[in-house]
Parts: C-alpha cells; sequence; structure tokens
C-alpha cells in the first residue's frame, strides 16, 4: 500500500494523505499532469473518472465525472488556483450537476498537493481542507476518506507500467 498515513483532523477542518512511491517525482507528477492517468485513479475502482481535457494551470477550470457500478454519474469540478510544476497545485474541489453547475449546498474543498523526493522515491502529500465542521462532517458521512483511500491504492499500478 503506498499511503504511509491518514490524518482526519475535525479540529483543523482537514483530511491528509500521505503517499510514499518507488517512482520518480517526474512520474507522480504525470499522474496529475496526465488527464488519462489522472482519470485512472482519481475515482475508487467501482467510481472510475472521466475527466474532461485540461491543461494544469492557474484558473483552469476541470470538469469529471464518475460512474459508479450500476451506470449512474457523479459530477465535480476543480478550479486550480496554483501549479508548481513538477512538485505541487492547489484546486478548489466540488460537486456539480450534469452540466457542471457547482452544486452550491455541497461547498468545495480546497486540495493542496505536494510532490517531494525521498530517499526511496517520492512523496506525495494531498491535503484537503474544509469550509465548515458541518461540510468535514457531510463528507466523512459520504466515506470520502474511504473513497480516497481506494484511488489513491490504485496508483502502483499506473506508476509500474513505467
Amino acid at each position: 500500500m503506498t499511503i504511509t498515513d491518514i490524518i482526519r483532523s475535525p479540529e483543523t477542518l482537514s483530511l491528509t494523505f500521505v503517499n510514499e512511491f518507488s517512482a520518480s517525482p517526474d512520474r507522480v507528477w504525470q499522474l496529475w499532469a496526465d488527464n488519462e492517468k489522472l482519470g485512472r485513479w482519481w475515482g475508487p475502482p467501482t467510481w472510475p473518472a472521466t475527466f474532461a481535457p485540461f491543461t494544469l494551470s492557474a484558473g483552469e477550470r476541470v470538469r469529471y465525472f464518475m460512474t459508479g457500478p450500476d451506470g449512474e454519474e457523479a459530477h465535480g469540478y476543480w478550479i486550480i488556483d496554483s501549479v508548481d510544476e513538477g512538485r505541487g497545485l492547489t484546486f478548489r474541489d466540488g460537486f456539480a450537476d450534469k452540466d457542471g453547475n457547482p452544486v452550491e449546498d455541497m461547498g468545495q474543498t480546497t486540495a493542496t498537493v505536494t510532490i517531494e523526493p525521498i530517499d526511496s522515491g517520492t512523496r506525495m502529500t494531498l491535503a484537503s481542507s474544509f469550509a465548515t465542521l458541518e461540510q468535514f462532517e457531510q463528507l466523512m458521512e459520504m466515506q470520502m476518506d474511504l473513497g480516497m483511500t481506494e484511488a489513491l491504492g490504485q496508483i502502483e499500478a499506473i506508476l509500474a507500467e513505467g
């Protein structure tokens, strides 16, 4: 398993995943920069993601949807706030309707991705910040932590492809 730590913190309104991979930081960065690779791991195995074409650049709006086992679709969007190519990015993530419009009552989370070299390869930290305790609790009830654990668990196989 690539996840070395999961920190659920209602006190700081955050959920953080620390992952370590034997691949180089450049290869781990491609998991974010290549929308085909991103789609292969962003959703849990039973809810694979499909991303519209995008470029990782500040201000970019990214649309995606995940398809459930019965064919139902859950739509989402990102608004990319910053990109430090090869080292990380920050984006706002939210639920959307099928036309890509934000579902306002679900709010947004802010995700910060940090990619750094370590002796054994790369450490990737994905930290999500929530606006309120109610939002944090709602997304934990929806098993966001389990879904992200399953999603991140798919990365090692993608990296092993070379």
